[in-house]
């Protein structure tokens, strides 16, 4: 799932789309589609009502990397991401520093990263950044539909 957010989050207004990965059956990317933009009801379709605008679904094969706290993600030509974990203050910390208890749709406890880098050029949206001044999140999920 890929998404803009315009202003504060809770204000709506979202554009939002997905890249699914191109091994997928024109059955299971339509099932995705639906699981992900929240019309098969299942966590996103909570978040619904602050999507103004689907931009639509393209196909890629998509790549996740880990390696210790870093991760990435590519998808062809559009996203290339990555983040790394953020270790508080013991210099033998081997565990991100996590956030618990947020009540959001993904899941319930995510770790802290910082963004090495994000490059977006899909569905009409488009950023480059490589400042690694942005925050990032990871969490382990599983979606369905409800």
């Amino acid at each position: 799932v890929l998404g803009l957010t315009p202003e504060e989050m809770g204000k709506g207004n979202w554009s939002v789309g997905v890249i699914a990965d191109e091994r997928a059956s024109a059955e299971q990317r339509d099932a995705i589609t639906a699981i992900a933009s929240g019309s098969a009801g299942g966590p996103m379709a909570a978040l619904s009502p602050l999507v103004g605008k689907f931009l639509g679904v393209e196909s890629a094969p998509i790549r996740f990397d880990r390696t210790g706290l870093k991760w990435s993600v590519t998808a062809a030509r559009f996203v290339d991401m990555a983040a790394e974990g953020v270790v508080g203050i013991n210099p033998g910390a081997t565990e991100p520093i996590h956030l618990d208890n947020t009540g959001h749709p993904a899941a319930n406890r995510f770790a802290l990263a910082r963004a090495l880098k994000s490059h977006v050029d899909a569905l009409g949206l488009s950023w480059s950044d490589t400042s690694g001044k942005n925050n990032g999140q990871y969490a382990p999920f599983s979606w369905r539909s409800a």
